[in-house]
Protein backbone atom coordinates (compact mmCIF):
# COMPACT_ATOMS: atom_id res chain seq x y z
CA UNK A 1 0.00 0.00 0.00
CA UNK A 2 1.63 3.26 -1.10
CA UNK A 3 1.37 6.36 1.06
CA UNK A 4 0.10 9.70 -0.22
CA UNK A 5 2.70 12.48 -0.14
CA UNK A 6 0.83 14.31 2.65
CA UNK A 7 0.68 11.30 4.97
CA UNK A 8 2.81 11.45 8.10
CA UNK A 9 2.46 7.70 8.66
CA UNK A 10 2.57 4.57 6.53
CA UNK A 11 0.89 1.17 6.70
CA UNK A 12 2.48 -2.22 6.09
CA UNK A 13 3.08 -3.92 3.77
CA UNK A 14 4.76 -1.19 1.73
CA UNK A 15 5.07 -3.61 -1.22
CA UNK A 16 1.88 -5.65 -1.22
CA UNK A 17 2.78 -8.36 -3.71
CA UNK A 18 5.38 -11.09 -4.10
CA UNK A 19 8.77 -9.34 -3.78
CA UNK A 20 10.53 -12.26 -2.15
CA UNK A 21 13.74 -12.01 -0.08
CA UNK A 22 14.22 -8.23 -0.41
CA UNK A 23 17.54 -6.50 0.07
CA UNK A 24 17.98 -2.73 0.12
CA UNK A 25 20.73 -0.12 -0.05
CA UNK A 26 21.01 3.68 -0.13
CA UNK A 27 23.17 5.57 -2.61
CA UNK A 28 23.00 9.32 -1.98
CA UNK A 29 19.33 10.24 -1.65
CA UNK A 30 18.11 7.15 -3.50
CA UNK A 31 17.11 3.75 -2.14
CA UNK A 32 17.30 0.62 -4.27
CA UNK A 33 15.83 -2.83 -3.69
CA UNK A 34 16.15 -6.19 -5.40
CA UNK A 35 14.38 -9.50 -4.77
CA UNK A 36 14.37 -13.16 -5.71
CA UNK A 37 13.08 -13.95 -9.20
CA UNK A 38 13.71 -17.73 -9.23
CA UNK A 39 13.12 -19.06 -12.78
CA UNK A 40 11.35 -16.06 -14.30
CA UNK A 41 12.87 -13.93 -17.07
CA UNK A 42 14.07 -11.21 -16.93
CA UNK A 43 15.37 -11.72 -13.41
CA UNK A 44 16.67 -9.66 -10.49
CA UNK A 45 14.07 -6.86 -10.40
CA UNK A 46 15.35 -3.40 -9.50
CA UNK A 47 13.13 -1.05 -7.52
CA UNK A 48 13.72 2.60 -6.60
CA UNK A 49 12.40 4.84 -3.82
CA UNK A 50 13.13 8.19 -2.22
CA UNK A 51 11.17 7.56 1.00
CA UNK A 52 11.30 3.74 1.63
CA UNK A 53 7.49 3.65 1.35
CA UNK A 54 6.68 4.38 -2.30
CA UNK A 55 8.55 2.16 -4.77
CA UNK A 56 8.71 1.91 -8.55
CA UNK A 57 10.18 -0.83 -10.73
CA UNK A 58 13.01 0.60 -12.86
CA UNK A 59 14.42 -2.50 -14.52
CA UNK A 60 16.08 -5.90 -14.15
CA UNK A 61 19.72 -6.84 -13.75
CA UNK A 62 19.52 -10.29 -15.36
CA UNK A 63 18.38 -10.56 -18.97
CA UNK A 64 18.46 -14.36 -19.20
CA UNK A 65 19.15 -17.30 -16.90
CA UNK A 66 22.28 -19.37 -17.49
CA UNK A 67 23.00 -21.98 -18.64
CA UNK A 68 20.16 -21.16 -20.96
CA UNK A 69 19.17 -24.74 -21.74
CA UNK A 70 18.62 -25.45 -18.04
CA UNK A 71 15.92 -22.79 -17.91
CA UNK A 72 14.11 -23.49 -21.17
CA UNK A 73 11.15 -24.74 -19.11
CA UNK A 74 9.66 -23.31 -15.89
CA UNK A 75 11.81 -24.04 -12.83
CA UNK A 76 10.46 -22.07 -9.87
CA UNK A 77 12.55 -24.16 -7.50
CA UNK A 78 15.77 -22.94 -9.13
CA UNK A 79 17.35 -19.82 -10.56
CA UNK A 80 17.79 -16.65 -8.53
CA UNK A 81 17.51 -17.25 -4.77
CA UNK A 82 17.79 -14.46 -2.19
CA UNK A 83 20.05 -11.84 -3.79
CA UNK A 84 22.15 -9.29 -1.91
CA UNK A 85 22.49 -5.77 -3.31
CA UNK A 86 25.53 -3.62 -2.50
CA UNK A 87 27.28 -0.47 -3.76
CA UNK A 88 31.08 -0.52 -3.75
CA UNK A 89 33.83 1.16 -5.75
CA UNK A 90 31.24 3.25 -7.66
CA UNK A 91 29.47 0.13 -8.88
CA UNK A 92 26.29 -1.72 -7.99
CA UNK A 93 26.76 -5.40 -7.13
CA UNK A 94 24.25 -8.21 -6.81
CA UNK A 95 25.22 -11.64 -5.46
CA UNK A 96 22.78 -14.57 -5.44
CA UNK A 97 22.76 -18.32 -5.04
CA UNK A 98 21.48 -20.82 -7.59
CA UNK A 99 21.00 -23.92 -5.40
CA UNK A 100 22.06 -26.26 -8.22
CA UNK A 101 25.05 -24.32 -9.55
CA UNK A 102 26.57 -22.03 -6.96
CA UNK A 103 27.04 -18.37 -6.11
CA UNK A 104 26.92 -15.76 -8.90
CA UNK A 105 27.39 -12.03 -9.14
CA UNK A 106 26.65 -9.26 -11.62
CA UNK A 107 27.68 -5.62 -11.40
CA UNK A 108 27.02 -2.33 -13.17
CA UNK A 109 28.09 1.35 -13.04
CA UNK A 110 24.43 2.48 -12.76
CA UNK A 111 21.34 0.79 -11.37
CA UNK A 112 19.83 0.70 -14.86
CA UNK A 113 22.95 -0.94 -16.22
CA UNK A 114 24.56 -2.08 -18.30
CA UNK A 115 24.92 -5.14 -16.07
CA UNK A 116 27.64 -7.71 -16.62
CA UNK A 117 26.84 -11.29 -17.49
CA UNK A 118 26.67 -13.63 -14.48
CA UNK A 119 30.05 -14.57 -13.03
CA UNK A 120 30.37 -17.76 -10.98
CA UNK A 121 32.06 -16.88 -7.68
CA UNK A 122 31.76 -20.28 -5.97
CA UNK A 123 30.57 -23.49 -7.61
CA UNK A 124 28.62 -26.12 -5.71
CA UNK A 125 25.20 -27.49 -4.90
CA UNK A 126 23.17 -26.10 -2.02
CA UNK A 127 25.00 -22.75 -1.83
CA UNK A 128 22.35 -20.09 -1.22
CA UNK A 129 21.72 -16.60 0.14
CA UNK A 130 25.21 -15.08 -0.31
CA UNK A 131 26.12 -11.63 0.94
CA UNK A 132 29.42 -9.78 0.37
CA UNK A 133 31.11 -7.20 2.58
CA UNK A 134 33.90 -4.83 1.65
CA UNK A 135 35.33 -3.83 5.03
CA UNK A 136 36.50 -0.23 4.86
CA UNK A 137 38.30 -0.56 8.21
CA UNK A 138 40.63 -3.38 7.13
CA UNK A 139 40.45 -3.23 3.35
CA UNK A 140 39.46 -6.91 3.31
CA UNK A 141 36.49 -8.38 1.45
CA UNK A 142 34.32 -11.17 2.81
CA UNK A 143 31.37 -13.33 1.78
CA UNK A 144 28.89 -15.30 3.87
CA UNK A 145 26.30 -17.78 2.61
CA UNK A 146 23.74 -20.31 3.83
CA UNK A 147 22.97 -23.89 2.76
CA UNK A 148 19.96 -25.64 1.19
CA UNK A 149 19.39 -29.07 2.71
CA UNK A 150 17.52 -30.20 -0.43
CA UNK A 151 20.78 -30.05 -2.42
CA UNK A 152 23.60 -30.33 0.10
CA UNK A 153 22.12 -32.43 2.90
CA UNK A 154 22.89 -29.70 5.46
CA UNK A 155 21.38 -26.41 6.55
CA UNK A 156 21.05 -24.25 9.67
CA UNK A 157 24.60 -22.96 9.35
CA UNK A 158 26.43 -20.06 7.78
CA UNK A 159 29.78 -20.34 6.00
CA UNK A 160 32.21 -17.43 5.71
CA UNK A 161 35.01 -16.75 3.21
CA UNK A 162 37.62 -14.14 2.51
CA UNK A 163 36.81 -12.80 -0.96
CA UNK A 164 38.89 -11.22 -3.71
CA UNK A 165 38.33 -7.44 -3.54
CA UNK A 166 37.10 -7.49 -7.15
CA UNK A 167 34.37 -9.98 -6.23
CA UNK A 168 35.68 -12.47 -8.76
CA UNK A 169 36.43 -15.37 -6.43
CA UNK A 170 37.10 -16.60 -2.91
CA UNK A 171 40.49 -16.72 -1.21
CA UNK A 172 39.99 -19.70 1.10
CA UNK A 173 38.00 -22.91 1.46
CA UNK A 174 35.60 -21.31 3.92
CA UNK A 175 34.66 -21.95 7.52
CA UNK A 176 31.38 -22.46 9.33
CA UNK A 177 31.09 -19.25 11.31
CA UNK A 178 27.59 -19.85 12.75
CA UNK A 179 26.33 -23.38 13.49
CA UNK A 180 22.76 -22.92 14.64
CA UNK A 181 22.48 -26.62 15.51
CA UNK A 182 24.43 -25.58 18.60
CA UNK A 183 21.86 -22.90 19.52
CA UNK A 184 18.89 -24.38 21.44
CA UNK A 185 15.62 -24.03 19.53
CA UNK A 186 17.12 -22.66 16.31
CA UNK A 187 16.52 -24.31 12.94
CA UNK A 188 16.63 -23.37 9.24
CA UNK A 189 19.03 -20.45 9.68
CA UNK A 190 19.35 -18.75 6.27
CA UNK A 191 19.28 -15.42 4.41
CA UNK A 192 22.33 -13.75 6.06
CA UNK A 193 23.04 -10.07 5.47
CA UNK A 194 26.56 -9.05 6.47
CA UNK A 195 27.42 -5.59 7.87
CA UNK A 196 30.17 -3.75 9.74
CA UNK A 197 28.93 -1.46 12.53
CA UNK A 198 30.38 0.04 15.69
CA UNK A 199 33.46 -2.17 15.58
CA UNK A 200 31.49 -5.40 15.16
CA UNK A 201 30.80 -7.76 12.29
CA UNK A 202 27.02 -8.13 12.16
CA UNK A 203 24.96 -10.83 10.46
CA UNK A 204 21.21 -10.24 10.31
CA UNK A 205 19.57 -13.56 9.42
CA UNK A 206 16.19 -15.26 9.85
CA UNK A 207 15.57 -18.73 11.20
CA UNK A 208 12.62 -20.98 12.02
CA UNK A 209 11.06 -21.12 8.54
CA UNK A 210 9.31 -18.54 6.37
CA UNK A 211 5.86 -18.99 7.91
CA UNK A 212 6.72 -19.34 11.60
CA UNK A 213 10.24 -18.00 12.14
CA UNK A 214 12.03 -14.94 13.48
CA UNK A 215 14.83 -12.50 12.73
CA UNK A 216 18.14 -13.04 14.46
CA UNK A 217 21.19 -10.84 14.87
CA UNK A 218 24.73 -12.21 15.27
CA UNK A 219 27.83 -10.22 16.19
CA UNK A 220 31.53 -10.81 16.55
CA UNK A 221 34.70 -8.73 16.79
CA UNK A 222 36.27 -11.02 14.19
CA UNK A 223 34.69 -12.09 10.92
CA UNK A 224 35.33 -15.79 11.51
CA UNK A 225 33.81 -15.58 14.98
CA UNK A 226 32.90 -16.59 17.55
CA UNK A 227 29.45 -15.00 17.20
CA UNK A 228 26.84 -14.34 19.86
CA UNK A 229 23.16 -14.18 18.89
CA UNK A 230 19.87 -12.56 19.80
CA UNK A 231 16.31 -12.69 18.45
CA UNK A 232 15.49 -9.14 17.33
CA UNK A 233 12.09 -9.51 15.56
CA UNK A 234 9.33 -12.10 16.01
CA UNK A 235 5.58 -12.34 15.53
CA UNK A 236 4.48 -12.20 19.18
CA UNK A 237 0.78 -11.19 19.28
CA UNK A 238 0.74 -9.52 15.84
CA UNK A 239 -0.70 -10.94 12.62
CA UNK A 240 2.69 -10.77 10.85
CA UNK A 241 3.67 -14.43 10.77
CA UNK A 242 7.33 -15.39 10.59
CA UNK A 243 8.85 -11.95 9.90
CA UNK A 244 11.58 -13.10 7.57
CA UNK A 245 14.64 -12.18 5.55
CA UNK A 246 15.39 -8.58 4.72
CA UNK A 247 17.85 -5.69 4.70
CA UNK A 248 18.97 -2.86 6.96
CA UNK A 249 19.40 0.65 5.56
CA UNK A 250 20.28 4.04 7.08
CA UNK A 251 18.83 7.37 5.89
CA UNK A 252 20.93 10.53 5.36
CA UNK A 253 19.70 11.87 8.72
CA UNK A 254 20.90 8.73 10.53
CA UNK A 255 17.61 6.84 10.97
CA UNK A 256 17.76 3.07 10.67
CA UNK A 257 15.08 0.97 8.95
CA UNK A 258 14.62 -2.70 8.13
CA UNK A 259 12.70 -4.12 5.17
CA UNK A 260 11.65 -7.78 5.39
CA UNK A 261 9.06 -10.13 3.95
CA UNK A 262 6.00 -11.92 5.30
CA UNK A 263 4.79 -15.16 3.66
CA UNK A 264 1.10 -14.77 2.69
CA UNK A 265 0.20 -17.93 0.80
CA UNK A 266 -1.07 -17.25 -2.71
CA UNK A 267 0.02 -13.61 -2.43
CA UNK A 268 3.63 -14.69 -1.98
CA UNK A 269 6.11 -12.75 0.13
CA UNK A 270 4.98 -9.18 0.77
CA UNK A 271 7.39 -6.53 2.09
CA UNK A 272 7.15 -4.70 5.43
CA UNK A 273 9.10 -1.69 6.68
CA UNK A 274 10.18 -1.72 10.34
CA UNK A 275 11.73 1.07 12.37
CA UNK A 276 15.12 0.12 13.78
CA UNK A 277 17.35 1.52 16.51
CA UNK A 278 20.41 0.45 18.46
CA UNK A 279 20.38 -0.19 22.21
CA UNK A 280 22.39 2.37 24.14
CA UNK A 281 23.55 -0.20 26.67
CA UNK A 282 23.97 -3.59 24.99
CA UNK A 283 24.45 -2.27 21.48
CA UNK A 284 22.02 -4.73 19.86
CA UNK A 285 19.58 -3.68 17.14
CA UNK A 286 15.91 -3.29 18.13
CA UNK A 287 13.46 -3.83 15.26
CA UNK A 288 9.80 -2.86 15.09
CA UNK A 289 8.00 -2.12 18.35
CA UNK A 290 10.49 -3.54 20.88
CA UNK A 291 10.97 -6.61 18.68
CA UNK A 292 7.41 -7.03 17.35
CA UNK A 293 6.41 -6.04 13.79
CA UNK A 294 4.51 -2.77 13.43
CA UNK A 295 1.36 -2.51 11.32
CA UNK A 296 2.06 1.16 10.73
CA UNK A 297 4.43 3.85 11.91
CA UNK A 298 5.67 7.38 11.45
CA UNK A 299 7.18 7.76 8.01
CA UNK A 300 10.96 7.89 7.67
CA UNK A 301 12.57 11.31 8.03
CA UNK A 302 12.80 11.83 4.30
CA UNK A 303 11.31 14.37 1.87
CA UNK A 304 7.67 13.67 1.01
CA UNK A 305 7.25 11.87 -2.30
CA UNK A 306 4.32 11.32 -4.67
CA UNK A 307 2.45 8.07 -4.14
CA UNK A 308 4.01 5.31 -6.19
CA UNK A 309 3.95 1.56 -6.69
CA UNK A 310 5.29 -0.89 -9.28
CA UNK A 311 3.21 -0.59 -12.45
CA UNK A 312 0.47 -3.12 -13.22
CA UNK A 313 -1.65 -1.63 -16.03
CA UNK A 314 -0.44 -1.84 -19.62
CA UNK A 315 -1.64 -0.63 -23.02
CA UNK A 316 1.26 -2.42 -24.75
CA UNK A 317 2.28 0.47 -27.02
CA UNK A 318 3.76 -0.81 -30.25
CA UNK A 319 3.39 -4.35 -28.97
CA UNK A 320 5.85 -3.72 -26.15
CA UNK A 321 5.10 -4.85 -22.61
CA UNK A 322 6.10 -3.08 -19.41
CA UNK A 323 8.78 -3.99 -16.90
CA UNK A 324 6.26 -5.69 -14.63
CA UNK A 325 5.98 -8.66 -17.01
CA UNK A 326 8.21 -11.76 -16.95
CA UNK A 327 8.25 -15.00 -18.91
CA UNK A 328 8.08 -18.22 -16.90
CA UNK A 329 11.40 -19.40 -18.43
CA UNK A 330 14.03 -18.36 -20.96
CA UNK A 331 12.63 -17.46 -24.37
CA UNK A 332 14.11 -19.09 -27.50
CA UNK A 333 17.82 -18.40 -28.17
CA UNK A 334 16.94 -16.25 -31.18
CA UNK A 335 14.96 -13.86 -29.02
CA UNK A 336 16.17 -10.46 -27.94
CA UNK A 337 15.23 -8.07 -25.17
CA UNK A 338 15.18 -4.31 -25.60
CA UNK A 339 16.07 -2.07 -22.67
CA UNK A 340 13.38 0.59 -22.67
CA UNK A 341 10.28 -1.31 -21.58
CA UNK A 342 11.22 -4.95 -21.55
CA UNK A 343 10.18 -5.36 -25.18
CA UNK A 344 8.67 -8.63 -26.39
CA UNK A 345 10.81 -11.52 -27.55
CA UNK A 346 10.92 -12.37 -31.22
CA UNK A 347 9.04 -15.59 -31.80
CA UNK A 348 6.69 -15.22 -28.86
CA UNK A 349 5.48 -11.66 -29.42
CA UNK A 350 5.58 -9.21 -32.31
CA UNK A 351 6.22 -5.49 -32.32
CA UNK A 352 3.91 -3.44 -34.52
CA UNK A 353 2.74 0.13 -35.10
CA UNK A 354 -0.37 0.18 -32.90
CA UNK A 355 -1.19 -0.63 -29.30
CA UNK A 356 -1.78 -4.16 -28.09
CA UNK A 357 0.28 -7.19 -27.16
CA UNK A 358 0.41 -9.58 -30.12
CA UNK A 359 1.34 -13.02 -28.76
CA UNK A 360 2.18 -15.80 -31.19
CA UNK A 361 0.07 -18.94 -30.77
CA UNK A 362 3.05 -21.11 -29.92
CA UNK A 363 2.84 -24.73 -31.03
CA UNK A 364 3.47 -27.07 -28.11
CA UNK A 365 2.71 -30.60 -27.04
CA UNK A 366 2.31 -29.38 -23.44
CA UNK A 367 -0.62 -27.09 -24.20
CA UNK A 368 -2.80 -29.11 -21.82
CA UNK A 369 -0.81 -27.82 -18.82
CA UNK A 370 0.13 -24.14 -18.53
CA UNK A 371 2.54 -24.91 -15.69
CA UNK A 372 4.89 -26.61 -18.16
CA UNK A 373 5.04 -23.71 -20.60
CA UNK A 374 7.79 -21.13 -20.90
CA UNK A 375 5.78 -18.76 -23.10
CA UNK A 376 3.40 -17.50 -20.41
CA UNK A 377 3.83 -13.77 -19.79
CA UNK A 378 3.23 -13.11 -16.11
CA UNK A 379 3.07 -10.50 -13.41
CA UNK A 380 2.47 -10.65 -9.67
CA UNK A 381 -1.01 -11.05 -8.18
CA UNK A 382 -1.69 -7.99 -5.97
CA UNK A 383 -1.96 -8.68 -2.24
CA UNK A 384 -5.30 -6.89 -1.87
CA UNK A 385 -8.70 -7.57 -3.49
CA UNK A 386 -8.71 -6.38 -7.07
CA UNK A 387 -10.33 -6.72 -10.48
CA UNK A 388 -8.22 -7.74 -13.49
CA UNK A 389 -9.48 -6.91 -16.99
CA UNK A 390 -8.10 -7.45 -20.46
CA UNK A 391 -9.51 -7.41 -23.99
CA UNK A 392 -8.66 -10.38 -26.22
CA UNK A 393 -8.93 -10.85 -29.97
CA UNK A 394 -8.08 -14.30 -31.32
CA UNK A 395 -6.58 -13.52 -34.71
CA UNK A 396 -5.46 -17.07 -35.47
CA UNK A 397 -7.90 -19.03 -37.63
CA UNK A 398 -6.26 -22.39 -36.96
CA UNK A 399 -8.51 -24.99 -35.30
CA UNK A 400 -7.36 -25.54 -31.73
CA UNK A 401 -5.58 -22.19 -31.42
CA UNK A 402 -6.38 -20.56 -28.09
CA UNK A 403 -5.42 -17.67 -25.86
CA UNK A 404 -6.47 -16.27 -22.53
CA UNK A 405 -5.97 -14.82 -19.07
CA UNK A 406 -4.78 -17.10 -16.27
CA UNK A 407 -4.19 -17.29 -12.53
CA UNK A 408 -1.17 -19.56 -12.34
CA UNK A 409 0.14 -21.56 -9.39
CA UNK A 410 0.46 -25.16 -8.25
CA UNK A 411 -3.18 -25.21 -9.37
CA UNK A 412 -4.33 -22.87 -12.13
CA UNK A 413 -7.35 -21.62 -14.04
CA UNK A 414 -7.69 -19.63 -17.23
CA UNK A 415 -10.42 -18.11 -19.35
CA UNK A 416 -10.14 -17.20 -23.02
CA UNK A 417 -10.97 -18.05 -26.62
CA UNK A 418 -10.39 -21.13 -28.78
CA UNK A 419 -10.98 -21.85 -32.48
CA UNK A 420 -13.25 -24.78 -33.26
CA UNK A 421 -12.86 -27.20 -36.20
CA UNK A 422 -15.28 -25.07 -38.24
CA UNK A 423 -13.35 -21.85 -37.57
CA UNK A 424 -15.79 -20.42 -35.04
CA UNK A 425 -14.43 -18.94 -31.82
CA UNK A 426 -15.60 -20.24 -28.46
CA UNK A 427 -15.30 -18.84 -24.97
CA UNK A 428 -13.55 -21.51 -22.88
CA UNK A 429 -12.80 -21.73 -19.17
CA UNK A 430 -10.41 -24.41 -17.91
CA UNK A 431 -8.53 -25.44 -14.78
CA UNK A 432 -6.07 -27.97 -13.39
CA UNK A 433 -5.77 -29.10 -9.79
CA UNK A 434 -2.44 -29.24 -7.98
CA UNK A 435 -1.74 -32.89 -8.80
CA UNK A 436 -3.56 -33.01 -12.15
CA UNK A 437 -1.52 -33.59 -15.30
CA UNK A 438 -4.18 -32.26 -17.65
CA UNK A 439 -6.66 -29.42 -17.47
CA UNK A 440 -10.45 -29.78 -17.55
CA UNK A 441 -13.36 -27.54 -18.44
CA UNK A 442 -14.52 -25.29 -15.60
CA UNK A 443 -17.62 -24.29 -17.58
CA UNK A 444 -19.35 -25.16 -20.85
CA UNK A 445 -17.80 -23.61 -23.97
CA UNK A 446 -19.97 -21.08 -25.77
CA UNK A 447 -19.78 -19.11 -29.02
CA UNK A 448 -17.81 -15.87 -29.06
CA UNK A 449 -18.94 -13.90 -32.12
CA UNK A 450 -16.14 -12.13 -33.92
CA UNK A 451 -13.45 -13.91 -31.95
CA UNK A 452 -13.39 -11.17 -29.31
CA UNK A 453 -14.02 -11.10 -25.58
CA UNK A 454 -13.41 -8.97 -22.54
CA UNK A 455 -12.00 -11.20 -19.78
CA UNK A 456 -12.21 -10.49 -16.07
CA UNK A 457 -10.92 -11.96 -12.82
CA UNK A 458 -12.29 -10.62 -9.55
CA UNK A 459 -9.79 -11.60 -6.86
CA UNK A 460 -11.38 -11.30 -3.43
CA UNK A 461 -10.17 -11.89 0.10
CA UNK A 462 -7.93 -14.92 0.45
CA UNK A 463 -7.12 -14.78 -3.29
CA UNK A 464 -10.49 -16.34 -4.11
CA UNK A 465 -10.99 -15.61 -7.80
CA UNK A 466 -14.22 -15.38 -9.79
CA UNK A 467 -13.95 -15.43 -13.58
CA UNK A 468 -16.28 -13.67 -16.00
CA UNK A 469 -16.42 -12.60 -19.64
CA UNK A 470 -18.16 -10.22 -22.02
CA UNK A 471 -18.60 -11.24 -25.67
CA UNK A 472 -20.74 -8.25 -26.55
CA UNK A 473 -23.80 -8.43 -24.32
CA UNK A 474 -22.39 -7.61 -20.88
CA UNK A 475 -20.33 -9.53 -18.33
CA UNK A 476 -21.40 -13.01 -17.32
CA UNK A 477 -19.95 -15.11 -14.53
CA UNK A 478 -18.28 -18.40 -15.48
CA UNK A 479 -17.53 -21.45 -13.35
CA UNK A 480 -16.98 -21.76 -9.65
CA UNK A 481 -14.85 -19.58 -7.41
CA UNK A 482 -11.20 -20.59 -7.65
CA UNK A 483 -8.87 -20.30 -4.66
CA UNK A 484 -5.48 -19.27 -6.07
CA UNK A 485 -2.44 -21.18 -4.83
CA UNK A 486 1.28 -20.33 -4.66
CA UNK A 487 3.66 -21.93 -7.13
CA UNK A 488 6.50 -23.58 -5.23
CA UNK A 489 8.53 -20.61 -3.91
CA UNK A 490 6.52 -17.88 -5.65
CA UNK A 491 3.05 -16.46 -5.15
CA UNK A 492 0.27 -16.91 -7.66
CA UNK A 493 0.85 -15.16 -10.98
CA UNK A 494 -1.43 -13.47 -13.46
CA UNK A 495 -0.62 -14.70 -16.95
CA UNK A 496 -1.32 -14.05 -20.63
CA UNK A 497 -0.82 -16.96 -23.02
CA UNK A 498 -1.42 -17.96 -26.65
CA UNK A 499 -1.11 -21.56 -27.89
CA UNK A 500 -1.72 -23.82 -30.88
CA UNK A 501 -1.67 -27.57 -31.53
CA UNK A 502 1.53 -29.18 -32.71
CA UNK A 503 2.12 -28.92 -36.44
CA UNK A 504 4.03 -26.97 -39.04
CA UNK A 505 4.05 -23.36 -40.02
CA UNK A 506 2.99 -20.18 -38.27
CA UNK A 507 -0.23 -20.68 -36.32
CA UNK A 508 -1.20 -17.03 -36.11
CA UNK A 509 -1.52 -14.81 -33.07
CA UNK A 510 -3.77 -13.35 -30.41
CA UNK A 511 -3.92 -9.68 -29.44
CA UNK A 512 -4.37 -8.43 -25.87
CA UNK A 513 -5.29 -4.80 -25.20
CA UNK A 514 -6.10 -2.56 -22.23
CA UNK A 515 -4.76 -4.67 -19.39
CA UNK A 516 -6.02 -3.15 -16.15
CA UNK A 517 -5.87 -3.99 -12.45
CA UNK A 518 -8.16 -1.92 -10.23
CA UNK A 519 -8.80 -2.02 -6.50
CA UNK A 520 -11.94 -3.95 -5.62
Amino acid sequence: MSAAPTDTTYRNPVLNADWSDPDVIRVGDDFYLTASSFGRVPGLPLLHSRDLVNWTLVGHALERLEPESEFAAPRHDRGVWAPSLRHHDDRFWIFWGDPDQGIFQVNAPQIRGPWTRPHLVKAGRGLIDPCPLWDEESGEAYLVHAWARSRSGVNNRLTGHRMHPHGTGLLDEGKVIVDADRIPGWFTLEGPKLHRHDGWFWILAPAGGVETGWQGAFRSREFFGPYEEKVVLEQRDTDVNGPHQGGWVRTPSGEDWFLHFQQRGAYGRVVHLQPMRWEAAGGWPVLGDAGAPVAGHRRPDLPAQPAGAPATDDDFPGGRYGRQWQWTANPPPSSRLCSSRGDPHEGWATQHSTDGLRLTCVRTADAHDLRRLANVLTQRLPGTPCTVDVELRLDSQEPGARAGLAVLGDAYRWIGLQRGPDGTAHLVHRFAETTAERERDADHPRLAPGGRARLRIEAGAGARCRFSYDTGDGFRSSGQVFAATPWRWVGALLGLVALAPTGRGHAGAATFTQFRISAA
